[in-house]
């Protein structure tokens, strides 16, 4: 037989469940609507007493009424989580002014001297150099033996060049034998020029960019940390004419085709013979001074050839080098080399490498 519920308990229920979604569809505030769930939902609310009230109602009808109470709970307790988010939403709608200005969305953009070392890249690549890398922490053999630096240059004091250990660590090379070298962090790139060497057979032409370190007091023209690049080519029949055309077209490129050069007489121990290069612009001075002094550079040294198993009676090669912060100096138009590194997004906003 179908239970019959007292039209008393149900009406009851019924009363509480239209007074609970009522008062939740017109709570107009999240304190309203914290009264409500206080009201009805809390410990000791209406709908709460209701349930341990269930207990007290005629064995034959609890099952019904605790299925409808327990019902009108979950009902009441989705319709407040919807109210509360429609309220949160309602208040974060309001926050916003559609009278005021819009934000500017700023966008990043590369740093000058990295910039200005893609647009170095990129003009290279135009005269068939391919890039070439190496590591930033270095062994004395590749920064100063393979180089033909002798051991009482001034390069190789601690005065001149960061140390990380005192001990030495072996190398194999020339057959086998083993050389030794203290760990250092490379004050050139002219390391990656050996390792190429050693890796790749003639003919060879790369560009090394990178960053180097030296023990210089930091003052507008200098700093310990500074990017450099080098290049190389090694195969038969190079002379100076293949050095001169190849430095005279880079730079050309870079700082304006009117410049003028002058090959200047130097000593570096890893090229022979060696130079300076200067340039001018007629009419224009450079940071107030009429010649500027662009890059280092020569004829590969036949014994660092030999050092890496190449016949300098066959192969000849030149190499250069320059840094590249000095030219962002100049193209960027800033008297001071530390404003590359101090971080200061107003200034660096405005600079960008131009002729």
């Amino acid at each position: 037989m179908e239970k019959i519920v007292q039209p008393g308990a149900l009406a009851e229920v019924e009363q509480l469940e239209r007074e609970i979604l009522s008062s939740i569809a017109q709570a107009s505030t999240p304190e309203e609507l914290e009264g409500v769930r206080i009201r009805y939902l809390a410990r000791k609310g209406s709908l709460s007493q209701l349930l341990d009230r269930i207990g007290q109602f005629p064995k034959e009808i609890r099952p019904e009424i605790g299925r409808k109470a327990n019902a009108l709970k979950e009902r009441a307790w989705a319709a407040f989580e919807d109210r509360k988010k429609e309220l949160k939403a309602r208040a974060q709608a309001t926050l916003l002014d559609p009278t005021l200005p819009g934000r500017p969305v700023v966008s990043g953009s590369l740093h000058p001297i990295l910039e200005l070392r893609a647009r170095i890249v990129q003009i290279f690549r135009t005269l068939g150099f391919a890039l070439a890398d190496g590591p930033e922490v270095e062994t004395e053999y590749y920064n100063f033996d393979a180089l033909n630096t002798p051991p009482d240059h001034p390069a190789r004091t601690e005065q001149d060049t960061f140390y990380l250990a005192d001990q030495e660590l072996a190398l194999e090379w020339d057959q086998g034998q083993p050389k030794k070298g203290r760990l250092l962090l490379r004050p050139q790139t002219s390391p990656v020029q050996v390792r190429v060497m050693q890796s790749h057979k003639p003919p060879i032409r790369v560009i090394a960019p990178g960053r180097c370190y030296r023990r210089d007091e930091i003052d507008a023209t200098h700093h310990i940390a500074f990017f450099q690049v080098e290049g190389l080519v090694v195969d038969e029949g190079i002379s100076v004419c293949e050095l001169k055309g190849t430095l005279e077209v880079f730079f050309r490129e870079l700082l304006g085709k009117d410049l003028e050069f002058r090959f200047r007489p130097h000593y570096f121990p890893f090229t022979e013979p060696s130079f300076e290069v200067d340039a001018r612009r007629p009419g224009r001075m450079f940071h107030g001074k009429e010649w500027l002094e662009l890059c280092g550079c020569g004829m590969v040294h036949p014994k660092v050839l030999q050092g890496v198993g190449l016949d300098p009676e066959r192969y000849q090669g030149f190499a250069f080098g320059f840094g590249i912060d000095r030219f962002a100096m100049i193209l960027c138009e800033v008297p001071d080399l530390r404003f590359f590194t101090e971080n200061d997004v107003r200034l660096l906003q405005r600079l960008s490498p131009v002729v």
